[in-house]
């Protein structure tokens, strides 16, 4: 540790230390500098432990008011940090407790905010970092629990001592735990890893999975990846989880969550009476629902839509605000060795003036580009973050699944077909309830899924959709040839519904961002894919929209028309 930052960090709890000593004589104004300054930390340490359950609210608003009520018992005004952490954690544990013993509300579970995709939304996390956040989801709740202390110890919020007490564990029993999590997370990262490839045999193994991470799908994926040269192919270094975690700073309290502490579900008369009853003062109710400022190691975070990100020394840089959409076409695709049928090309000039409304120009069938045509520049919309009813990964595998995505912000449907399980022809997928816009932007993952890629001797595999021994999945006549990854850009809400009837196959749904699109197309051939991705985006309102969509919301999802307009 440098001097100045040694310097700093005494300067930082001399500060803290007057500031406790006064809110314990009795006055408001310390009591409230303590409050707003300490609750960004409490949110994040029962956020990550909790892993964004709906119960984070409830105990987090438990841990503050235990706090203000037993501010006079604490002795040493230095150690008020790892106390009020044990207050957290001893919270935590008693809800697990009372869980215990009480039936679980599935649904609730379901509704709650995924504290990992809330991560990755509001820190806008690229790379192995948003890798690293949605790997905690793998994570069982005691070494959740764990890993919310290590990662502010990392980030320097807290000591190993001051881990160590809010844990109830000495030093040395810290210390082997810490080394445990540290081995069971890189094995959720190379879950995370593999699950964003293309691995048949990892693609058929998933199919059984409901798309929930558990201890024992944990085991059974992570088996497969060991003995699987496929999975275990890393092309970039994989850089060690302290040094990501370091970048990843507090996630700022959202202002709703600051509002249901302060009030807690009462009328605004009974709020305010519990706030004065136990040293809310009227300034601190005015703290809490107010946008939240954290500032740690690496970066700092407003909350309400301000993000500054400051890279650490191992990322390399890159803008972190939307730029202005670019306005250039991209350009037609050269044609394929094997076109398909009569080709699409971007909108002519002389059929630009007849594109210009939303809606009236829809995907339709084109041929591949060439293996080695980069794509187009992609047009950077505005991100704000996209919601999912089925969290950070959907996955969709029989007839009727549906997620429901809202906000505004990118989205990738990934394909699974399985024409060795039960080839024919393929229903499509469908849109519905489009409230606002949706486009198809870009196609990736580094094929068409009509794209030769093997002998066959992948179980019968000769493309992605099916091969002679197997069988093929066959698309409707006038149907967009998918890849593997296809982009959309959401902004409004939509559902999509997997309407498999006839040929079996599966979909992967991710809120998603443009710095990912962006990456995944411009990976081709040099990194082992079959091509470049494609880009569709124009950068305005005649950027196709997906053939089968529609603003209704039909009882049967499977009837949607091919050729929608909205």
């Amino acid at each position: 540790m440098t001097w100045e930052r040694t310097h700093v960090d005494e300067g930082a709890r001399r500060q803290w230390r007057s500031t406790i000593a006064a809110a314990q004589a009795g006055d408001r104004q310390a009591l409230d500098e303590l409050v707003e300054g300490w609750l960004p930390l409490v949110y994040n340490v029962v956020g990550r432990a909790l892993n964004g359950h709906a119960d984070v609210d409830d105990v987090v608003q438990e841990t503050m008011l235990r706090a203000v009520d037993n501010l006079g018992s604490l002795r040493d005004p230095d150690s008020f940090r790892s106390w009020l952490v044990a207050i957290a954690m001893r919270q935590i544990r008693d809800r697990a407790r009372r869980r215990q013993t009480a039936q679980l509300d599935e649904s609730a579970a379901r509704e709650a905010t995924d504290f990992a995709e809330l991560t990755v939304l509001r820190l806008q996390l690229e790379g192995q970092r948003r890798e690293v956040a949605e790997a905690v989801r793998w994570l069982d709740d005691e070494d959740r629990q764990l890993l919310s202390l290590w990662w502010l110890e990392v980030a320097g919020e807290l000591t190993r001592r001051e881990l160590a007490a809010a844990a109830g564990i000495s030093r040395q029993h810290a210390a082997v735990r810490v080394q445990r999590v540290k081995e069971r997370l890189e094995t959720a990262r190379g879950i995370v890893r593999a699950l964003d490839g293309a691995c048949p045999g990892l693609r058929e193994l998933a199919a059984r999975w409901n798309g929930r991470p558990d201890s024992v799908w944990r085991k059974r994926l992570a088996r497969h990846i060991r003995g699987c040269g496929y999975c275990g192919d890393t092309r970039e270094a994989v850089v060690p989880a302290e040094r990501l975690l370091v970048g990843i700073a507090l996630v700022p309290i959202p202002v709703g969550f600051t509002l249901s502490l302060a009030l807690g579900g009462k009328t605004a008369a009974a709020a305010t009476a519990t706030a004065t009853s136990v040293g809310w003062t009227a300034k601190v109710m005015a703290a809490l629902t107010q946008p939240a400022v954290a500032v740690t190691a690496g970066a700092t975070i407003v909350a309400g839509g301000a993000y500054v990100v400051t890279q650490t020394p191992d990322a390399p840089p890159h803008a972190v605000a939307p730029t202005d959409a670019s306005t250039a076409r991209p350009q037609s695709p050269p044609p394929s060795a094997t076109p398909t049928a009569t080709p699409s090309p971007s909108p002519s000039p002389s059929a630009t003036k007849r594109a210009d409304l939303y809606g009236t120009v829809v995907d339709a069938v084109d041929r591949a580009p060439d293996p080695d045509a980069r794509p187009a520049a992609l047009p950077r919309r505005p991100e704000s973050g996209i919601t999912s009813t089925g969290g950070r990964r959907a996955v969709m595998q029989h007839r009727g699944d549906s997620v429901t995505l809202s906000g505004q912000g990118y989205v990738l449907v990934r394909w699974q077909l399985s024409p060795h399980s039960r080839p024919g022809a393929l229903v499509m997928p469908a849109w519905t309830g489009l409230k606002g816009k949706l486009f198809h932007v870009a196609s990736g993952g580094g094929r068409r899924m009509d794209d030769v890629y093997g002998d066959g001797s992948d179980r019968g595999y000769v493309t992605g959709m099916g091969g002679p021994d197997i069988g093929y999945t066959v698309l409707p006549d006038g149907t967009q040839q998918m890849w593997q990854n296809e982009y959309f850009y959401l902004d409004g809400s939509v559902t999509l519904t997997q309407n498999e009837r006839g040929a079996d196959y599966g979909l992967a749904v991710f809120p998603s961002d443009w710095a990912a699109a962006d990456k995944d197309i411009n990976q081709g051939p040099p990194d082992g894919a079959v091509r470049y991705g494609l880009v569709r985006d124009t950068g305005k309102d005649d950027t196709p929209v997906p053939q089968y969509v529609t603003r209704e919301t039909p009882a049967d999802a499977a009837t949607v028309p091919q050729q929608s307009r909205v």
